[in-house]
This record gives structure tokens, sequence and C-alpha cells, in this order.
């Protein structure tokens, strides 16, 4: 990203480790992707990605994120988006990912090559039916 708002896919890998009861957990992979349509140093637009999560116990969850926030604060962006899970384990139950994201760089190499990625981590949070 640079300080001029351009067109930007959004690719996100993850590692979660899931409570699915208590004391009981479950590791899950999870490739979020979507397109930032207007994303800079200084602002990133919503790109409403599609996550899919990958249980170790061979399930999965798709999910459309359909709202999303972004604050940045220095060097850090907090980025909330808001969905459905639309297939596999959880259907139609509400979720919520938060990322809080460094991004290894000064905040004057956007003015320069640009910013070229981040790293955080990601509370994704499958909320339970009323």
């Amino acid at each position: 990203m640079t300080l001029v708002p351009r067109r930007t896919h959004v690719h996100v890998e993850a590692a979660y480790v899931c409570t699915v009861a208590p004391g009981r957990t479950v590791r899950a992979d999870g490739t979020l992707d979507g397109v930032s349509p207007a994303a800079s140093c200084l602002e990133q637009t919503s790109s409403l990605p599609t996550e899919i999560v990958r249980y170790a116990d061979g399930t999965r969850s798709v999910i459309v994120y359909n709202h999303a926030a972004t604050v940045r604060v220095a060097n850090a962006l907090e980025t909330r988006v808001t969905g459905r899970v639309t297939e596999g384990r959880g259907k139609g139950l509400s979720a919520q990912r938060t990322t809080t994201a460094l991004s290894g760089q000064l905040p004057t190499e956007c003015l320069a090559g640009g910013l070229r990625g981040v790293t955080g981590s990601t509370l994704l949070e499958i909320l339970p039916g009323n």
C-alpha cells in the first residue's frame, strides 16, 4: 500500500485454536480473500471478504463477511469484520473476526516503495444462535 488509494487484493492465512466445548479445542486453518476498492497507508476501505475455515477434524465453515470497520493508530491497524456462516459447521450463525496487525515496516516507508504486508493476531468468533 502507498499514500495513493488503489484497488488491493487482500489475502490472509490464519492458524486458529478453536474452543468447541469447555476444555476441548480443535485446530483450524483459515484462508480469507477479498478486494479492497481503495486501500492506502492512511485508510483501508472494506473488502467484505470470504473466509474458509478448515478444522482438524475434517469439517469446514464458509464465512461471508458483510460489514467491516478499520482503525489505524500509529503503526497498528485494527480491522473488525462481521458476517454469517453460509456453509458447513455453524451454518446460519453470526461470525465476527477482529485482527490487530503491525506492518513490520516504518510508517515512512509508505512514502517510498509502500507497505507490502502485515502480521498480527486474530480472534475469530462464531457466535452461538439465539
